[in-house]
């Protein structure tokens, strides 16, 4: 009897024992993420504090073998909140998938601990700051997605050491300075609409939606094997030029295209080169009902691949005769590494002995003069809120161009056709580069002046000369646009008595206090007016007859936040008032009669000699 009760103790106190085991490690780390991603009651209502085994619980995979933790997946369920660092306990998850919610705050370091995570996909969150140097040790991991979030700093040096890696997708961020090098042997990468810096010290180019090469066997026998193909093909080509000059010479007029074999893509870094056959058909035969618009580069054509893509396709003038295939090609590839959010993205290119063409994304809501000035029935007009974005973003991606491009990269023709908006009504700046690649065939230092009447500014104007300062003109006098919503050049103001060119015309009417007359009519005072006269104030600044009175496009968007501004348009008004005060002096005396200096010197010319 007293054995008997001995066992029934033993047992009592067992199952008292077994009642107070703490759960495992696995399934502390999980309800820590529980709880740190603000879930509603209503979600993942198995993930029990007082359960020892996770395995059992929803959107959680173990290995049947021994119990690890080894796939966590709440991807587009609306999470907010932050991620536990506790995750990183979990050293057998090879899966973590969060993207598509609402998450917050900093990548953990703690997820460096993750070192047998294989995927990682935190795409679509709110995520700030840098992305961790610790992820150096996730020695497995094959796919990591960051896209679309606010991670800033720069791309740590220690992601070069992850030779596993297969994809790596950092688009969309505010990511700053320069890729390591390493990630360009990565098979697919994306870093586009960023801050990276661009310039011909990178290797390969810095942005791509394109797969890049990741072959890294036997690289010398590669280096030989593309010599003696690039040989070959130069040899052929050389044979090819020659051949067309000789038939020219002999009267054939008939036109020739070095095209891609086959209808074929061949990519060039993150670049396509695309075959003459595949945009013809693309634009059918670049008919006239296709034509997106024409500026002094060339016509747009709206295009539609065989893969339904919708693109745009540039084809740029004055390529007559045959060459320069190289430099262009080479140029362009310098231009398709200048990478920023607010910069239209260069998908690729095609070449013949005749033609230049430029192949870019479509875009949906066309330009900015466009929703200006080319309103259809029932379409919204922009409000004020997407013209003032309109004005930042565009500063923005041309300050990129001037100051963090190497070598830096003049537009040359600044204005709001030029401006396209994306599908947010984001400013993309476009044609940027243009200018330089046109050039590129140019044995004489002296450019053809390339530009809008009412866009071009002076000194560009009378010498041919252009520089950043040319660009803060033409911003300056987008600006103008955005506000009046009026074209540059205007003959029907002249009906009115009034000045011919917007610049003068706006000048005049805030010398006169005269907002609601600069204004563009179709806001209906739904307009910020403190906001419209800081840009009114910035647009005459930037258009100052010196280029060196002009202020840089970072001082630009120094002066739209706010910083800077006062001083400057003080400095500014003292200026233009003794300007005028002497204008005013010289028409009265010229009025009266008076002998100036510019009369005596009359006098002298047509008298005696």
């Amino acid at each position: 009897m007293l054995l008997k009760m001995d066992l029934v103790f033993a047992v009592l106190v067992l199952a008292c024992l077994q009642s107070f085991v703490l759960p495992d490690s696995q399934g502390v780390a999980l309800f820590s993420l529980r709880k740190s991603l603000n879930i509603s009651p209503n979600q993942l209502k198995d993930w029990n504090a007082d359960q020892i085994n996770p395995c059992s619980w929803s959107n959680v995979k173990c290995d049947r073998n021994n119990n690890n933790v080894v796939s966590v997946i709440l991807a587009h369920i609306g999470f907010s909140g932050i991620l536990s660092p506790e995750l990183g306990a979990l050293k057998n998850l090879q899966t973590l998938s969060l993207q598509g919610n609402g998450i917050t705050g900093e990548i953990p370091k703690e997820f460096g601990n993750l070192i047998s995570l294989s995927t990682l996909n935190l795409e679509n969150n709110n995520l700030h700051g840098e992305i961790p140097a610790s992820f150096g040790n996730l020695k497995n991991l094959h796919f990591l997605n960051l896209n679309n979030n606010n991670l800033s700093d720069t791309i740590p040096a220690s992601l070069s050491s992850l030779s596993n890696l297969i994809s790596l997708q950092l688009a969309s961020n505010a990511l700053m300075g320069q890729i390591p090098e390493q990630l360009f042997s990565v098979k697919t990468y994306n870093f586009t609409r960023n801050h990276l810096n661009c310039g011909v010290i990178l290797p390969h180019p810095c942005a791509t939606d394109i797969y890049g090469s990741g072959a890294k066997s036997k690289p010398k026998l590669g280096i030989i094997v593309g010599l003696l193909v690039g040989l070959t093909i130069l040899l052929l080509l050389g044979g090819l030029l020659y051949f067309t000059g000789k038939r020219r010479h002999k009267g054939f007029k008939r036109e020739v295209f070095e095209d891609v074999p086959g209808d074929q893509r061949i990519a060039f870094g993150q670049l396509i080169r695309f075959s003459w056959r595949e945009l013809q058909l693309a634009t059918d035969n670049f008919s006239e009902k296709h034509v997106l618009g024409q500026g002094g580069f060339g016509k747009v054509y709206k295009g539609v691949l065989s893969d339904n893509t919708e693109v745009a396709v540039k084809r740029l003038t004055d390529y007559e005769r045959p060459g320069g295939d190289a430099a262009f090609q080479r140029e362009v590839e310098m231009i398709s590494v200048a990478v920023h959010r607010n910069l239209l993205r260069l998908i690729g290119f095609c070449t013949t002995p005749t033609e230049r063409l430029l192949v870019y994304p479509f875009m949906q809501n066309l330009s900015v003069a466009d929703r200006l000035r080319e309103i259809k029935p029932g379409e919204p007009v922009l409000d004020w809120p997407t013209r003032r974005q309109v004005a930042f973003g565009t500063a923005r991606g041309l300050e990129y161009l001037h100051e963090h491009c190497n070598p830096k990269i003049i537009h040359r023709d600044v204005k709001a056709a030029n401006v396209l908006l994306d599908e947010d009504f984001e400013a993309v700046v476009g044609d940027f580069g243009l200018a330089k690649l046109v050039d590129v065939r140019k044995t004489n230092v002296t450019t053809e002046v390339r530009g809008t009447m009412g866009h071009i500014a002076p000194e560009y104007l009378s010498t041919g000369k252009s520089s950043e300062k040319t660009d803060v003109f033409g911003y300056g006098i987008m600006l103008l646009e955005l506000v009046t919503g009026q074209r540059t050049v205007d003959f029907s103001r002249l009906e009115e008595d009034d000045d011919l060119f917007l610049l003068d015309h706006v000048k005049k009417l805030e010398r006169e206090k005269r907002l609601d007359a600069i204004v563009d009519r179709n806001l209906n005072d739904s307009f910020n007016v403190q906001e419209v006269e800081m840009m009114i104030k910035v647009a005459l600044l930037c258009t100052q007859e010196s280029p060196e009175d002009r202020p840089l496009m970072s001082g630009v968007v120094r002066m739209l936040e706010g910083d800077g501004l006062a001083e400057r348009w003080e400095e500014w008004q003292n200026v233009e008032v003794a300007r005028r005060q002497q204008n005013e002096r010289l028409q009265r005396r010229f009025d009266q009669g008076e002998d100036s200096v510019c009369n005596q010197d009359a006098i002298k010319l047509f008298g005696e000699r």
